[in-house]
């Protein structure tokens, strides 16, 4: 039985080890706002927190995610009042949206880390997280903001 905490709350997981951490969220806890993307990792639809660091949940097992604390898009802020969804929405970010839940848990897990990033900071962290309508400077400009850096 693997025990871990999603969104604050103890979950318990009693399938194969091996089965990627995305599927437990989303079709065992129906936290669909984690993507499925690519499933190597390669995109970031799929970023959630493990104990606060970005990770790719397409490629996190079951069994790595044992007794560890994971944070959704769903967990970030329920109401969407975490700064970076309030940037998201003052800058107009999302085009078709889909990549957006693992842009802003990325994002979030560097602001923890950098709390004034650069634009080089931004540009490096956030380079494996894709997206696909090419919105890129307006999530630059949404993570100044919710860092504080936008006058």
């Amino acid at each position: 039985m693997i025990q871990l905490t999603v969104n604050g709350k103890s979950r318990q997981f009693d399938g194969d080890p091996d089965m990627p951490l995305l599927w437990f969220l989303r079709d065992e806890l129906q936290l669909t706002g984690t993507k499925f993307g690519c499933g190597m990792g390669l995109c970031g639809a799929c970023t959630v927190h493990v104990n606060g660091a970005a990770a790719r949940s397409c490629l996190t097992p079951m069994s790595a995610a044992a007794g560890t604390k994971i944070t959704t898009i769903e967990g970030l802020a329920p109401k969407g009042e975490h700064p970076l969804q309030k940037a998201w929405k003052a800058c107009n970010v999302p085009q078709c949206g889909y990549c957006q839940s693992g842009q802003i848990m990325q994002a979030a897990a560097m602001l923890k880390r950098k709390p004034k990033p650069s634009d080089h900071d931004i540009d490096s962290e956030m380079q494996g997280n894709i997206c696909r309508c090419g919105t890129y400077q307006r999530i630059r400009e949404a993570i100044k903001q919710a860092a504080g850096a936008k006058a």
